[in-house]
């Protein structure tokens, strides 16, 4: 709802796995919602508004929506309100509404920031228009979240790598890394079957994926979400595209995998078995899917085996020869 373009990978019904006559949650479902939520115990919840651009939705449907979240954080059930919107659908006065009804967390969906990405992802916004919607939301005091896609029509890794890195100057406390996926009755669908558009296939997104993640980490910015939720509407909608149901794991194990492949590389003892030391918890990422990681060092020549260890962090690995 809302969104006045019809990007060229959007087909959001597949994407949410809603599918409804109307589009329209009423405030009594959204209350039924978190009073069914409120239920699992947890430190922190929010309710969130996605799935179109909640700024440029109806003006008088918003403010309902609003006073409905706002009432179940005076109740206790919510300690804060997270919404998805649109850079161009950001000005002074609705942050104020925002403000006064309690909403915390704006996340914008920037997707790219080169110029050509979002021309032909037919986006309708600028790259300046996700810097200055960015600042605002800071000046304003909201948690800022940004959203990036890779793979989209026209982009490359370097493209993504410049994407990234502009983001990051925004300083989010949050960001998150979606494949572009083509899915039916899409633009994009229509750019695919024409040969205009070649998605880079699962191994290399993964592999760009995975760096990116890296490169967030380090800069102290959190990847909240990594690759689309699996829905049975999505994988219905497919077409192609980087699409996997355990998608961050793949790309975790790639790190993992490309961190144990440059020491064993320095220490150079091939045919030996060497051993692995990882943090506690992370021995299934060093393995990978269907120990795809093992099977890849064993092809090199690597014979290893996998210990977990107190000492070590997440990330952190020590090989013993």
């Amino acid at each position: 709802m809302g969104c006045p373009h019809c990007c060229a990978f959007c087909n959001q019904h597949s994407i949410s796995g809603e599918a409804r006559e109307d589009g329209v949650p009423s405030e009594a479902e959204v209350l039924e919602a978190v009073h069914t939520a409120a239920q699992a115990s947890a430190d922190y919840t929010e309710l969130a508004f996605f799935g179109g651009s909640f700024t440029a939705i109806d003006r008088a449907y918003m403010l309902k929506l609003l006073a409905v979240a706002k009432a179940c954080i005076a109740s206790g059930m919510v300690d804060g309100i997270r919404i998805s919107t649109r850079p161009d659908y950001i000005n002074a006065e609705i942050l104020e509404i925002l403000k006064a009804h309690g909403v915390t967390a704006i996340e914008l969906g920037a997707q790219s920031m080169i110029p050509s990405v979002l021309e032909l992802a037919n986006r309708g916004h600028t790259a300046e228009d996700v810097v200055q919607a960015s600042k605002l939301i800071r000046e304003y005091g909201f948690s800022l979240g940004l959203q990036m896609m890779v793979d989209l029509p026209g982009d490359t890794p370097e493209g993504a790598a410049q994407t990234a890195q502009q983001l990051a100057a925004l300083k989010p406390d949050t960001v998150r890394i979606y494949p572009a996926i083509t899915l039916k009755g899409t633009q994009m669908a229509a750019m695919y079957y024409g040969g205009e558009y070649l998605p880079m296939g699962l191994d290399k997104c993964v592999s760009l994926c995975a760096q990116l993640l890296l490169y967030f980490e380090d800069k102290g910015i959190r990847v909240i979400k990594l690759g689309l939720q699996d829905e049975p509407s999505l994988r219905k909608a497919y077409i192609a595209g980087a699409f996997h149901p355990a998608f961050r794991e793949l790309c975790e194990g790639e790190i993992y995998y490309s961190s144990a492949l440059h020491e064993l590389e320095a220490i150079g003892s091939k045919a030996t078995l060497c051993t692995i030391e990882l943090a506690r918890g992370e021995t299934s990422k060093m393995i990978g899917q269907n120990r795809r990681n093992l099977e890849r060092l064993a092809s090199l020549g690597y014979r290893i085996k996998v210990v977990e260890s107190r000492e070590l962090k997440v990330r952190e690995i020590r090989i013993k020869p």
